[in-house]
Order: structure tokens, then sequence, then C-alpha cells
């Protein structure tokens, strides 16, 4: 009769051994050598052991394990012998207790957490709470497509002397945290930060230190850590009469800049009619009810609409938006440059250059007769340049973490004789925090140049012309027209795709 493994397993829970842990490498021997020859052959195929564990304590104190082996045949381990070994190693805060006495019954091994350390809630920053509508802010704005709404712009709120315009609400401190040792780890507590100093046009409130009112009546800018509010400057034209304009604060011209005169405000700047020939500078957006004419010059550090504008030269830290056409014009904007956004049928860009980092859209572009169109999008070498310097600061800061976690495992392995410890904790905290924010902020700027590889330039009606046009250093001279459609980069290739979705070279 032959022997298998089975067998032997068998008449070893025969003879009462059932509960022993079997040698399987004795017991295949065992049944080899009995199926192949007639010599006797004495191995021990099975042998009583009782159940054993360790205790596992992370690095950082905040977690322990138990490396659990049942027992066979042999003495079990009781609850209290593990919570006895936790205690002998230190461990005393966050046992899970019915994680130990259920561990004690487990038949496989198996490594459990008995022990969870309390993490620390940090302070939560101050937080400035705006408490003026529609309240105008000088950082930028756009939506998930990176793109600014248009249809907002022109909106000036205003506030009077003495209104409230922000609340600051005190940072905590957070709650401690314990390791399973029981030690306390203390919370970083929220960034302190009052309202920013020089606040133009605001004031603390005597009787309450975390309250911003209005010094006089204005318009409301949010800065950083406060507002201010900028004075509004009233004049009905600028011309040799009222002489050029240098204010400090918000203008509102109630009718025309005429040749040669300049406008130049720290706020915006706001035009009922034409601006024919003159100059505007502001630190905010410029709003033209009318339009801009003869070699008039516009420079915004937010957005620029006007209605129409030829011959003109206009540059915007956002976004351009004409309402109707722009002929024979310098325009620039870092965002987007919305053509014929009141004249979707006629609205037309013809001459000069148009640049723009993710978005042109007009719905007639280039003529038929006449110079050549230039439009130029996907280019900001001002973010690419904030890429690179930030992922320099990021591995720097990766470093820094790295030589101090490497610290840290040294001061708990060898003993925190000098009382360091908790000193380089709270530092590899801060670090790792600020690692962290460096990261979110890469990714915003991953984002944002991902946005640029989709730049593109729509076409609402019909293109014509001569038009030049280039996608970063792609570059192509369109001498062929277009019906509506959407130009951009795919495949590392200029292609149109029209309203069908239908792809073809734009070559």
């Amino acid at each position: 009769m032959r022997l298998d493994a089975d067998g032997v397993r068998r008449m070893v829970g025969e003879v009462g051994c059932g509960d022993w842990l079997v040698l399987e490498d004795a017991v295949a021997a065992l049944v080899e050598h009995y199926n192949s020859c007639d010599d006797e052959l004495e191995v021990a195929v099975a042998e009583r052991r009782d159940a054993s564990f360790s205790v596992e304590v992370s690095v950082d104190s905040m977690a322990a394990w138990v490396n659990w082996v049942p027992a066979h045949g042999g003495k079990s381990v009781t609850a209290d012998e593990v919570f006895a070994a936790l205690a002998a190693g230190g461990v005393s805060y966050g046992i899970d207790q019915a994680a130990v006495t259920d561990l004690c019954s487990k038949s496989l091994p198996e490594r459990v957490v008995v022990a969870t350390g309390l993490a620390p809630e940090n302070g939560r920053d101050t937080i400035f709470e705006l408490l003026v509508a529609d309240s105008r802010d000088r950082v930028p704005h756009v939506n998930e497509k990176g793109l600014m709404d248009f249809r907002d712009l022109g909106a000036i709120p205003l506030v009077v002397a003495d209104q409230a315009l922000m609340r600051r609400i005190p940072p905590t401190d957070g709650k401690p945290g314990r390791t399973i040792r029981g030690e306390v780890i203390d919370p970083l507590p929220g960034r302190n930060e009052g309202f920013a100093e020089h606040l133009v046009g605001a004031y603390v409130a005597q009787d309450d230190p975390d309250l911003l009112l209005a010094v006089f009546n204005g318009q409301p800018v949010r800065c950083a850590r406060g507002v201010t509010v900028e004075q509004v400057l009233k004049v009905r034209n600028v011309n040799l009469a009222s002489g050029n304009i240098n204010f400090d604060g918000t203008v509102h011209v109630d009718g025309e800049v005429m040749p040669g005169m300049k406008v130049s405000a720290t706020g915006d700047i706001t035009v009922s009619g034409l601006v024919d020939g003159g100059e505007l500078d502001a630190g905010g957006d410029v709003v033209i009810g009318g339009g801009i004419i003869a070699q008039a010059k516009v420079r915004a550090a937010g957005s620029v609409a006007a209605r129409f504008a030829e011959n003109a030269h206009i540059y915007a830290g956002t976004t351009i938006v004409i309402s109707d056409s722009a002929l024979q014009s310098d325009l620039q904007a870092m965002n987007q440059i919305v053509i014929g956004a009141k004249s979707p049928q006629r609205g037309r860009l013809t001459g000069g250059s148009t640049r723009a980092m993710l978005l042109i859209q007009v719905p007639i572009l280039g003529a038929p007769t006449g110079g050549v169109t230039g439009v130029h999008l996907g280019v900001n070498p001002v973010l690419e340049a904030r890429y690179q310097d930030l992922l320099h600061q990021i591995e720097k800061q990766k470093a820094d973490e790295a030589k101090l976690e490497q610290i840290i495992k040294h001061l708990s392995k060898q003993g925190d004789h000098s009382g360091t410890l908790e000193r380089v904790k709270a530092t590899w905290q801060q670090t790792v925090q600020a690692w962290g924010r460096l990261l979110a902020e890469k990714e915003l700027l991953e984002a944002q140049l991902t946005l640029i590889a989709g730049a593109r330039l729509v076409v609402g009606v019909a293109l014509s012309g001569a038009v030049d046009l280039s996608f970063g250093k792609k570059s192509l001279r369109l001498r062929r027209s277009f019906d509506a459609g959407t130009i951009s980069v795919d495949d590392d290739r200029i292609v149109f795709t029209d309203p069908g979705g239908n792809v073809t070279a734009a070559a």
C-alpha cells in the first residue's frame, strides 16, 4: 500500500496529536522514503508548540502591532499576557482591548494593530471674513476651464463711511495628541495674523479690534489681510481744461478722454465715451463705454472692456473683452481675448497683432482684402519660470524632511538624552506641512500649464484672408478660408475642428 501526505496527517490525528504542528517537509521526506524502499525511517512529522507573540512599536510611537503565532498542541497565550508585554514595552495609551482579546483566539498567524496614538489637531489659521458684497478682488479668478467670465466685467461696488468691511476671526490653538507611550504631542497653533498695516480708507473699530470699517465713501478692494477703500474721482471729460489725471483711487470719466491726455489710477478707470488718442493706465480694471481709437493706449493690471477698438494698443493682466470689433490694433492679455461679445454674428478681428495665453474668440477673423492679421496663443513665460522655481523648492523641502526623519529615528532608537526629540518632531511636522503646501501649488501650476497646452482660437462665423497663427513655438500661415470652428494643437500639429467634431489639418 502506498503512503501519501494526507494519510500521514490522518495517522497523526488518530494518535491524539491532531492539533500539533505538522512538519510538512518531514512528511514529504517520509512519504518519498516509504514509497521508494523497504528500509525503516524514524522521523518526527509533528511537534507540539506553545503560542507566541512579539510586540512591534512604530518609530514615531503612534502605533503598536502584535505579531501572533497560535499554539499547536501547546500552551496558549492569554490577553493578560499580551497586556503585560505592551506595558513592559511602554505602551499605555490607545490600546484596543477588543483587538487583543480577539487576537488570542486566532488559529492562524497574524499581525494586528493593538494600539493607536492620537494625532494632534493643528490650529486653524486666522480667517478674514469679507463683509462687503461683490467687492473687487485684485487677484484674478478663473473658472474650471481657466477662463474668466467676461459677463461680470464693469460692476463697481461702493461703500459708505463707517460701513463694516471685514471681520477677523482669531486662530485656534488646536488640540494636543498623544503617542501610545502616553507622551503629549503639542499641536501647531494656527497662524496669528492681524489686519494689514496702512490700509488706505479703512480703520479698525475702537470697540472691536477684529472689525474693519470704511473711513470714507468709495470703492472697496480686497487685498491680503484686509480691504482698502479707494476714493472715486469723477470728471466730465479729460482734456486740456482738466489736464492729465494721476489719482490714488478709482476714476470715473463721464465723457471722453481726448488726444494726448493721460489718466493714471491705482484703482479702476471707467470712461463712458471714447478714448480718442489718449492713454489710460489702471492698477485695476478699465471699462470703456465707447471705443478706443487713434493710437490710444490702454493698460490694466486687471481686465479691459470696451465697445470697439481701432488703431489701438491694449494690454490686460487678465482678459480683454471687445463688444463689437477690433481693427488694426495691438491686443495682449495674459488670459483670454473675446471679440464680438455683444455682436456674435458681425464682430470682427482684422489686422494688427492679438496675443493671449488661453483663448482668442471672435465671430469673424481676418478680411479677404487688406493686410495680415497676427494671432498668437499659448505662451506664459512668467508661469513657466515660477513652475521651475517651485520644483527646486520642493526638492529642497523633501531633502530637509528626509534628514529630520533620520534624526527622529536615531533619537528614538538611541535615546533622547538631550531632550531634543519633541522639538525635532515639531520641526519635521512643520517641514512636512510646508512641503504639502508647495505640492498643492505645484498641482495648481501644472493644471494651468495643461490649460496652456489646450489654448485655442474659436471662430464663430468664418476665417478669411491672410492670418499668421502661432501656438507657442508652432506657427502657421493661413491663406485659405474656414467656416465656424476651433483651431488648436492636437498630437503636435495645428488642427481645425468644425462644430460637428470633425478634425482636419489647418494647413
